[in-house]
């Protein structure tokens, strides 16, 4: 996939073809046409794995540190000057997904344009025709794919009041094509993504699996005359990591949720119940609630990633991930100064606060049992998992993390500017104890990117189906919101199997469930890039002030402080389209506020 398409220059919509084939033979630098692809293969899924390139998911906590979870010490980080007022309709979180979404919907567009005609196994009809599909399907789904991320981005509301999508591009565009086109509504562009997305399920295979004998054929391929090793060809094992049946229904249940949304309520026919039954989907794959994967919640870890082999297979907590890399760049990133790291990513005292007690109460319940002055202690496991705390231990020989003001190296509070911690936290999640970044003694682990994983999903059915039915009303499913969650906070080891009495009193009241639910969300999602994006969808306050901890006295005294203030502006629930893209085109009409 590595060598990209030439032919294509894209600057946000632009996009000019430079041929002089009638003045020059060959083109100029021997650029390819588009209907080059009707007779090289080759070619046309280069073309297609330009879309795959484009990915929108980023390998690290990028846009947590824009919410009350995180904070950066990174004074360059473009998510901090966003969260503190900088965030404009010409910063790049405006302008880069709307180019590289625009331009991978090019490609898939090019690509299906061409298809039909493309010499994919030319002496055999039957797989040249299997093969067509499949890739047909992968488009259409990377299509669905960057839809979603476009709405997700830049959908909102005009000046007028109007619920406004994006401009939909069905078809390629170049240099002589009308690109001031109006946005399309919300409603339209859920409507082309959900086609998509059908379409896209249609075509291709729940996974990427080999068959071990014609016994296994399913019965659309058996009648075609194929044996398994044509079928394993087309849909097995070395397809791995493409666009899957099952990843297209992870993508319906994350858009129908967020149409769903406060933010997007009646913008839409996509309501609660709809998105419920779109991660019921998912999760009746995944059978059912017996399928949440035991350690699904500590999926990134080195105990679950050592033990697997990830060549061509995911864990069972991953849908969809990227590449499986040796390396140590997570650590560098986040591991505190001592053990070689730039600590970038500090987890705020806000966070810290959401992680219930281990009993399953929040820590301002009077039952909860919180202890003020040893408030790391009797926590909910995760609590651990996710977050380094005073005193508690990281790295290959297990060292010891003050995170105090009394700290004796630079781990300690603010002790050196762009390497420690601000908030008294360092995060732990994606990390690996196993890794050393030091690069005189270096040891490199197996990382990947998680795209979308499981929890995600069941969280999702959990959040609809409470709004639509109830904490344990389930429509037509056999498992209800209480259901979903009552196993999540077990998997965490949350009442160690006995009775979780605060999971008993929220589902008396939709409200209370919705307060957890939210909740557990924030914990198992907390690092990946959700946070953001949901305050948003939920219309929640995105200004909640960034809060630390400076602990003295070796480690007995708390003195909790504000660090950094948020300065978001109420319209900001809807991102702005790119300045430039909207002063280019006259009908392309700007969110309200920007």
């Amino acid at each position: 996939m590595k060598n990209i398409v030439k032919y294509i220059a894209i600057s946000a919509l632009t996009v000019s073809f430079m041929s002089c084939d009638d003045l020059f033979e060959p083109a100029i630098e021997n650029i390819k046409q588009p209907d080059t692809m009707d007779n090289e293969a080759k070619y046309a899924d280069n073309l297609l794995g330009s879309a795959y390139i484009l990915m929108p998911y980023p390998s690290g906590s990028e846009s947590d540190v824009a919410t009350d979870d995180a904070v950066s010490n990174d004074i360059s980080n473009a998510y901090l000057s966003m969260a503190t007022g900088s965030w404009t309709s010409q910063t790049s979180q405006s302008v880069n997904n709307w180019r590289d979404r625009n331009a991978s919907i090019q490609y898939c567009n090019l690509f299906l344009e061409h298809a039909d005609n493309v010499p994919f196994a030319p002496s055999n009809e039957v797989i040249n025709n299997m093969l067509r599909d499949r890739l047909k399907g992968e488009a259409y789904g990377l299509r669905a794919l960057n839809m979603y991320y476009l709405l997700q981005n830049y959908a909102g509301k005009a000046a007028n009041g109007d619920f406004l999508g994006v401009p939909i591009w069905k078809t390629s565009f170049d240099a002589t094509s009308d690109m001031n086109v109006p946005r399309a509504s919300f409603q339209e562009c859920i409507n082309s993504l959900l086609a998509d997305a059908n379409e896209a399920a249609r075509l291709l295979p729940l996974d990427y699996v080999d068959l071990a004998g014609n016994g296994d054929l399913p019965a659309e391929y058996a009648s075609l005359g194929i044996d398994y090793m044509d079928y394993n060809r087309v849909f097995g094992s070395s397809c791995w990591g493409r666009m899957s049946g099952r990843i297209v229904e992870a993508i319906r249940a994350q858009v129908s949720l967020l149409a769903a949304s406060p933010a997007f309520a009646g913008a839409s026919d996509i309501d609660w119940a709809k998105a419920a039954d779109y991660a019921a989907v998912v999760i009746d794959h995944n059978n059912g609630i017996a399928g949440l994967a035991p350690m699904g919640h500590i999926w990134y870890s080195a105990e679950v990633v050592a033990n697997n082999n990830y060549d061509k297979s995911n864990d069972a907590e991953i849908i969809w991930r990227g590449g499986y890399e040796e390396n140590s760049s997570l650590e560098a990133d986040n591991f505190p100064p001592s053990l070689y790291g730039k600590g970038r990513v500090n987890p705020t005292q806000n966070l810290v606060d959401a992680f219930p007690m281990a009993n399953g109460y929040p820590i301002d319940n009077p039952n909860a049992q919180y202890d003020a002055a040893n408030p790391y202690a009797g926590r909910d496991p995760r609590l651990a998992h996710y977050i380094v705390t005073d005193g508690s231990t990281l790295g290959v020989n297990n060292s010891t993390i003050n995170t105090g003001t009394d700290a004796s190296n630079n781990d300690g509070i603010n002790k050196e500017t762009g390497y420690s911690t601000r908030t008294g936290y360092y995060m732990r999640k994606h990390l690996r104890t196993d890794v050393n970044p030091n690069s005189t003694n270096e040891v490199k682990k197996y990382h990947y990117t998680k795209r979308i994983r499981f929890t995600e999903v069941y969280l999702a059915y959990a959040e609809a189906a409470n709004e639509a039915w109830g904490p344990k009303g389930n429509g037509s499913h056999a498992y209800s919101a209480y259901d979903v969650i009552k196993a999540i906070r077990q998997r965490a080891g949350i009442c160690n199997g006995t009775t979780d009495a605060y999971l008993d009193e929220c589902a008396a009241s939709k409200d209370k469930m919705r307060e957890l639910i939210r909740n557990e969300r924030r914990l198992e999602l907390c690092f990946e890039n959700v946070r953001f994006w949901d305050l948003r969808r939920w219309q929640a306050p995105l200004t909640e002030t960034a809060k630390g901890v400076q602990i003295g006295n070796h480690s007995t005294t708390f003195n909790y402080i504000d660090v950094e203030q948020r300065r978001y502006q109420n319209y900001m629930i809807y991102g702005p389209l790119p300045y430039s893209d909207v002063i280019k085109f006259s009908n392309l009409v700007q969110n309200q506020g920007w």
